[in-house]
């Protein structure tokens, strides 16, 4: 049982701060508010995000809105066959006049990078993100260089077009935190952004302007990481993992970096909800998309699979007080 927990304030200034980044998010992408939910639970819990959508939705939109939001820089690689490792993560490259070497750097020294296209990428080319999800950091010729520590990947592919694609390996795969789907608007949010295309809003400076000071979102993240875990609820975090590695059409189960992703993005989710505990219906409301970047599966086959682990595994009952 999970006792003697209190929620926190409706007032909690944090909130506050988290409030203003989902306004400008729902600004910038209308009619998708679960997505973006879930896009705010895997920025706190120090996730990467994989969209795997069709062209055109919206995926480049709401990486630059987010960026704008956290008051970071925003950097894009539009990843194709020919790209090298080293547009990634930069080079070293002499320089006439002081007779040295000078290090260039790639887009990973950014604090949100959208990886478009991530799958026609070659695998060369998809490992030198390895490094840089997993550590915030990159090694150019034996030398580190650290990245920011808001560090933020989100990457894209599509589904329906595989000619010319490498697909991502289980290795890649489990550096993100979540897999996501954005999906077409609902009619009245088309009309609406076709009005708006006629009749532009440029809005203020001030509507533009960073919800985040610098620093703000590692305190945020920080404060969601210490949100507290029962035994019980870990234990069902346990058993569910062990029921991935049982179930007949997953080939690799859920790694401990996966159960340890998983239990950071039901933290971030029950701090969205208000409280400063987990309860097994935060663990519900994000696995689809965590156990999804993992099965190696179509996004609506792997939350059957899911769904299919969920029902053998008994959630403990709980009461907040």
């Amino acid at each position: 049982m999970i006792t003697n927990l209190a929620e926190k304030p409706k007032t909690d200034p944090d909130l506050v701060l988290v409030e203003g980044i989902r306004r400008r998010l729902n600004t910038s992408l209308k009619g998708k508010a679960d997505v973006i939910e879930m896009v705010l639970v895997c920025l706190l819990s120090r996730g990467h995000l994989l969209l795997e959508d069709k062209p055109g939705l919206g995926k480049t939109t709401l990486a630059k809105s987010l960026a704008e939001s956290i008051g970071g820089h925003f950097a894009r690689a539009q990843c194709t066959p020919d790209l090298l490792p080293s547009d990634i993560t930069g080079f070293n490259i002499f320089n006439q006049k002081s007779h040295e070497f000078e290090f260039r750097k790639g887009p990973v020294f950014a604090e949100v990078l959208l990886a478009d296209e991530i799958n026609r990428a070659t695998p060369r080319t998809q490992s030198a993100l390895l490094e840089a999800m997993a550590e915030r950091q990159v090694t150019v010729d034996t030398q580190r260089f650290d990245l920011s520590e808001e560090f933020f990947v989100i990457a894209t592919q599509n589904p329906i077009d595989q000619h010319g694609t490498y697909p991502l390996p289980e290795a890649q795969l489990d550096r993100f935190a979540m897999k996501l789907s954005v999906g077409y608007p609902a009619t009245d949010d088309e009309v609406r952004m076709l009005q708006e295309a006629v009749s532009p809003d440029e809005g203020s400076q001030a509507d533009k302007a960073p919800c985040l000071n610098p620093g703000q979102l590692r305190q945020l993240q920080s404060r969601v990481s210490g949100i507290a875990v029962t035994t019980t609820v870990q234990d069902y975090l346990v058993r569910i993992a062990t029921e991935t590695r049982r179930h007949m059409s997953i080939a690799l189960g859920l790694s401990p970096r996966g159960l340890l992703t998983l239990q950071r993005a039901a933290q971030a989710r029950a701090f969205l909800s208000g409280r400063d505990f987990v309860t097994p219906d935060d663990v519900l409301d994000v696995i689809d998309p965590v156990l999804g970047v993992r099965l190696g599966l179509e996004i609506r086959e792997a939350n059957r699979v899911t769904q299919e682990v969920l029902d053998v595994v008994t959630v403990p009952t709980y009461s907040e007080k």
